[in-house]
C-alpha cells in the first residue's frame, strides 16, 4: 500500500534539536545555478533542503536537523532562508550561488515560528510570521539580515496564527495571511482554539506597522483558516485555505481580496467540481502574474485560476502534489510527496517530469529567480 508525505513525514518527526551543518573547508566555493528549492526528507530518516536544477538534479543538499517549510529567496543577494514547520523554532539562511556555512537563528523566548517569511526589497531585512505565545497574538518579526538575522522588531499581525507573509509590487506593503489557529511548541500541531477562530488576510506597512487593510470572513466561514497566498499582476491577493469545520459544510478554499477590494470567494463550477478535500497546501502565481495555481496534496490535485476573470482554467491530477512555482509562459513546476518534480502548463499538458529515489519533497517549492 502507498503511504503518503504525512504519513511518512509525521511519522518520524524528532523534537528540534540545532545542530551546526559540516563545516566548509577553505573559501565558500561558487556552485553551479539552481533552479529550485525545496525542504524534503530522505528514505533514511534525514531531512534536508535540496538545491535542484530544472529536470530534479540535486545541485547541492543541505541537512536540517528537523523538517523544514517555506523558503525566503533574495533574488538581488542570491541569499534563501528556511524555517522549520509550525510550530517551530529554528531557520537556516544559505547563499545560494556559493556553498558558504549556513547561518542557523532561533526563535526568542516566548515566540515560535509558522513557517514562512519574506525579505525587503533591497535583502537588508526579513519579514517572519511569528506566535507571541503568552499572548496569543500573531507578530511579524523583523531581523538584520546583514548582521547575521538578528532580530531588531516586531510589528502586530493584527490576528491569530499568521502564516504566509508576502511583499507586494509596491515594495513596502506585506500581505498577511492569518490562518486564525493558535499552537505552541509544547502542543505541537493542535490547534488549541479551533472553536474561536478569526482568520483574516491583512495589509500591513513594512516600515511602520501601520494596518492599511483588514478582511474578515463571515462568522459561518469563522473555521476556514487562510494558510498561503500569491499576489497576481493586478495586485489582488489570492488565498489557499484549510477548513477546520464539518466536511458536510465545506465552503471553496480559494478567494483574493485586495488593499481597496474586499474579500471574494472562487465561485463554484458545476461543469468541473473541484474537491480539494478541504485542504489547500501552496499557492503561486506564474510569471507573468496572470495565472495562479493551488495545490492541494489530499486531493492530489493542482488547480488552476485565470487572474483577469477570476475563474477556474481546470486542474491537474498529481498524487500528493503540495509544493508549486510560477515559471515563464503560464507553465508552473509542482514537487509531490513522491519524489515527483513536474512542469505543466494551466492547461495541464505535462511538459516534463522526473521523479527523485528515497525522496518525499515537502509543502512548499520555490524558484530562485
Amino acid at each position: 500500500m502507498a503511504i503518503d508525505r504525512r504519513s511518512l513525514l509525521l511519522g518520524t518527526i524528532a523534537a528540534v534539536v540545532i545542530e551546526p551543518p559540516v563545516s566548509l573547508a577553505g573559501p565558500p566555493e561558487k556552485v553551479a545555478e539552481a533552479l529550485f528549492v525545496a525542504a524534503a526528507k530522505r528514505g533514511d530518516g534525514r531531512f534536508v533542503l535540496l538545491l535542484m536544477s530544472a529536470d530534479a538534479k540535486v545541485i547541492r543538499e543541505i541537512p536540517l536537523s528537523a523538517r523544514g517549510h517555506d523558503i525566503a529567496f533574495d533574488e538581488r543577494n542570491g541569499k534563501a532562508v528556511v524555517f522549520a514547520r509550525r510550530p517551530g523554532t529554528f531557520a537556516v539562511a544559505f547563499d545560494t550561488r556559493h556553498a558558504s556555512e549556513p547561518v542557523i537563528f532561533t526563535a526568542k523566548e516566548g515566540r515560535h515560528f509558522y513557517g514562512h517569511s519574506a525579505f525587503s526589497r533591497d535583502g537588508r531585512l526579513l519579514y517572519v510570521s511569528e506566535n507571541d505565545v503568552a499572548g496569543a497574538r500573531g507578530v511579524i518579526g523583523i531581523y538584520d539580515v546583514g548582521e547575521g538575522y538578528v532580530k531588531i522588531g516586531e510589528h502586530s499581525s493584527y490576528g491569530v496564527g499568521p502564516h504566509e507573509i508576502i511583499l507586494m509590487r509596491d515594495g513596502r506593503t506585506l500581505a498577511v495571511a492569518n490562518g486564525g489557529l493558535d499552537t505552541v511548541p509544547e502542543a505541537g500541531r493542535e490547534n488549541l482554539n479551533r472553536d474561536t477562530m478569526e482568520p483574516s488576510l491583512v495589509f500591513v506597512d513594512s516600515q511602520t506597522g501601520t494596518l492599511r487593510a483588514k478582511h474578515t470572513l463571515a462568522p459561518e466561514l469563522k473555521q476556514l483558516s487562510i494558510r498561503h497566498i500569491a499576489a497576481d499582476v493586478n495586485g489582488l491577493v489570492w488565498f489557499g485555505a484549510q477548513w477546520q469545520g464539518a466536511q458536510s459544510d465545506m465552503p471553496a478554499l480559494i478567494g483574493s481580496a485586495g488593499e481597496d477590494r474586499v474579500l471574494r470567494l472562487l465561485e463554484p463550477v458545476l461543469s468541473e467540481p473541484l474537491d480539494l478535500k478541504g485542504y489547500v497546501g501552496s499557492m503561486a502565481v506564474s510569471a507573468d502574474g496572470c495565472v495562479i495555481a493551488a495545490s492541494a496534496p489530499k486531493a492530489g490535485r493542482i488547480a488552476y485560476v485565470d487572474a483577469t476573470t477570476g475563474k477556474l482554467c481546470g486542474s491537474s491530477i498529481l498524487a500528493d502534489a503540495c509544493g508549486i512555482a510560477g515559471e515563464v509562459g503560464g507553465a508552473f513546476a509542482a514537487t509531490s510527496g513522491f519524489g515527483i518534480l513536474r512542469h505543466e502548463d494551466r492547461n495541464r499538458r505535462i511538459i516534463s517530469q522526473t521523479q527523485l529515489a528515497d525522496i518525499a519533497f515537502d509543502n512548499h517549492l520555490r524558484r530562485l529567480g
